[in-house]
């Protein structure tokens, strides 16, 4: 009785912590209703623990997950790729990270640009290689890994397409599983980006690298 009273009192409180968003605080989107705690549906439930579950360390109401918990089972399978892409695939997080801040760069999506940048200079990008990507600049100094990685996604978002020469220096560096994982990641943070871009999703800018405006 006592385990089961203090579990419930646990899940409570995983749910309080990321709808804390009232009583006046700026809202972060202006797009979505608030989520409150009174009407949580199951899946909704689900998704608040899982954000908290480490590795992760997330809120219900922020980044894209405030727009995925519209539509929770579509949710709950979108934290699932956002799992494996970001903790489970076969790049290690300097270029992961490198291809989710190309992916920002391509959507102009300053709440993604912020999010992943520390992250990006933690997994051990030069902080000079996101300072040219802000800027709309092929980046100088890259190393021949994350070359490779930058002509695919660049390709990719910009042409439709990816020509013979990438991909081949893309598959003989990371493999086929590589490739793939690439292409997953790019993937689900075009979604993320999307959710982000839809709920006018607010964040300051960052000085040291910042995310340049850029005329289509």
């Amino acid at each position: 009785m006592y385990r089961s009273l203090i579990r419930r009192l646990a899940v409570a409180a995983v749910l309080l912590a990321p709808l804390a968003v009232a009583h006046g605080e700026e809202r972060f989107s202006d797009r979505l209703s608030a989520l409150k705690l009174d009407g949580l549906t199951p899946e909704q439930q689900q998704m608040a623990v899982h954000l908290k579950t480490p590795p992760r360390n997330s809120a219900l109401d922020g980044g894209p997950f405030n727009a995925y918990a519209r539509s929770p089972s579509l949710g709950l399978l979108l934290l699932n790729v956002s799992d494996y892409v970001r903790f489970n695939s076969s790049l290690p997080p300097r270029l992961s990270e490198f291809a989710i801040m190309i992916g920002a760069r391509h959507w102009s999506v300053p709440y993604e640009w912020r999010a992943h940048y520390p992250l990006a200079v933690k997994g051990g990008l030069e902080r000079q290689i996101l300072v040219d990507l802000g800027a709309g600049k092929r980046p100088q100094n890259m190393k021949d890994d994350e070359a490779a990685l930058y002509d695919f996604v660049t390709e990719m978002y910009r042409d439709h397409d990816v020509s013979d020469a990438t991909f081949k220096a893309v598959a003989d560096r990371f493999g086929e599983r590589g490739v793939m994982d690439l292409i997953g990641i790019i993937g689900y943070y075009d979604i993320a980006s999307m959710a982000l871009i839809a709920q006018r999703a607010k964040a300051p800018p960052i000085e040291d690298a910042p995310l340049v405006p850029i005329k289509r």
